[in-house]
């Protein structure tokens, strides 16, 4: 049950503030990165349908072929997430009409524009969910080859992009294949930002009250490794043990106070696979 309303909050919160980039910064400024949001930009130029309306029906088509490849799971994660974007779009749409952008300063909103739905849709990859779209397209990219979201979110989308060269100004379409650019390699960063953790090799004579410590106050587990310096030719241990940013400091404290003739090698870690952790 904590896992479901955890996996709630971060689905509707994320979700909301990709509404809140797209519809103020994205949708004003006719920047046409961003998948089908970008579509929808383009596709409102000449239909008269909204691009809130025209992200709805795309989605859900989307969303049936997700259902089909990517399984049950991902569907319901990503159609609550998608009517969720829709319904938040279509609401500021009619309570915030806006018929120009927020400021003057185009290259401004342009951030905002990239910062937001980045920053929303990595949260929802991390849990395994999406906002819809073309993040469908590069989730199963991501599923089938060895492409990263962040670059299989750039190859899906590029032909909405660059098609605001032709449909708006080169101003606009350049604004817009910056945005792709820095959108594809934020999201890349901000998923690896979210699984950092820390990765300690701790080579030490007596393993055992920094195991106990591990184990009791920090509730992780740890490995031994017997060892012998080369140099020395004594006999040691090498402790290995992945921990969070906050946990490892507790470490650290710790053994700095408890066995400071330790030696540490401390690493970032994106991507762990275990108990405790990312299922395999």
């Amino acid at each position: 049950m904590k896992s479901n309303l955890k996996n709630f909050f971060l689905l509707t919160a994320s979700t909301l503030i990709m509404a809140i980039g797209i519809y103020f910064f994205k949708f004003a400024n006719n920047f046409t990165f961003g998948g089908i949001t970008g579509m929808a930009v383009l596709v409102a130029k000449f239909i008269p349908i909204s691009a809130s309306d025209f992200s709805f029906i795309a989605n859900i088509l989307l969303l049936i072929i997700g259902w089909i490849i990517l399984g049950k799971s991902f569907a319901a994660k990503t159609a609550y997430s998608t009517i969720l974007l829709s319904v938040a779009l279509s609401v500021l749409e009619r309570i915030y009409p806006m018929s120009h952008p927020l400021t003057n300063e185009p290259l401004l909103e342009l951030v905002f524009a990239i910062l937001l739905p980045a920053l929303g849709s990595a949260i929802l990859f991390n849990i395994g969910a999406s906002s819809g779209g073309t993040d469908v397209i590069a989730m199963i990219l991501k599923k089938y080859t060895s492409v990263d979201i962040g670059k299989g979110l750039m190859i899906s989308d590029i032909i909405f992009t660059l098609s605001g060269f032709l449909i708006f100004d080169v101003k606009t379409g350049l604004y817009s294949l910056l945005g792709l650019i820095l959108r594809s390699a934020l999201i890349d960063n901000f998923i690896e930002s979210l699984n950092r953790s820390k990765y300690f090799h701790i080579v030490c004579s007596d393993p055992k009250p920094i195991c106990l410590f591990i184990e009791r106050e920090l509730i992780r587990d740890a490995t031994i490794v017997e060892a012998k310096g080369a140099f020395t030719g004594n006999n040691k241990f090498i402790i290995l043990t992945v921990l969070s940013p906050g946990q490892a400091i507790k470490l650290r404290s710790f053994i700095k106070e408890n066995a400071p003739g330790a030696f540490l090698l401390i690493s970032n870690t994106s991507e762990i696979l275990g108990k405790g952790f990312h299922s395999v």
